[in-house]
């Protein structure tokens, strides 16, 4: 197993861990890079932009996928888009334990998606937990989605929202921290 499987499974990593500075430094390196070629790409030259999105998904990168630069992906190889997902400028994701977005999700300016957080007795270790958004959720500007959180098929998260927990199929959430308002029919 590798240290992002590890990590996936619960294992927490200091951060000065030999194996954890090669993975998972070598891929925030690369997705910084790529990142910063892909933010400094005019935006007319959409062709090139979505050769450098491919590049950076490892090619796991469809055509119906747009994602607005400016935008900072730290651990791409950890993050898995369906199709048709959308994603307005600022988005910001800390994905080294794994997010999955499902088809048609959209993502409005300025979200932050993060499944790292720290051992609060030491705080040079970091543990993980995956974010799953299901088909067609729509998460609403500056929202941030924290580890272990599922967003409903069909959801929609408001504006400025924190979501610390599980959202259902065909919600509305709204507030900090986030929470259930209404079902839609």
């Amino acid at each position: 197993m590798n240290v992002f499987e590890n990590l996936r499974g619960g294992k927490p990593y200091h951060i000065f861990d030999e194996d954890y500075k090669r993975e998972a430094h070598g891929e925030f390196k690369r997705c910084r890079h790529l990142c910063w070629l892909i933010n400094s790409t005019d935006p007319d030259e959409q062709q090139k932009i979505w050769e450098l999105e491919r590049e950076l998904f490892n090619g796991n990168f469809d055509a119906t996928n747009f994602l607005t630069p400016p935008f900072q992906i730290d651990c791409a190889c950890r993050m898995f888009l369906g199709k048709n997902v959308f994603a307005n400028h600022g988005l910001t994701v800390m994905s080294v334990g794994t997010i999955t977005v499902e088809d048609g999700v959209m993502f409005g300016p300025e979200v932050g998606l993060f499944t790292v957080n720290h051992e609060p007795k030491n705080i040079r270790v970091i543990m993980t937990k995956e974010i799953l958004i299901k088909k067609n959720a729509w998460i609403g500007a500056r929202v941030n989605i924290l580890p272990g959180v599922t967003i409903g098929e069909n959801a929609i998260v408001g504006t400025g929202s924190v979501v610390t927990k599980d959202i259902p199929d065909n919600a509305v959430a709204v507030g900090n921290p986030a929470r259930v308002i209404k079902i839609i029919d």
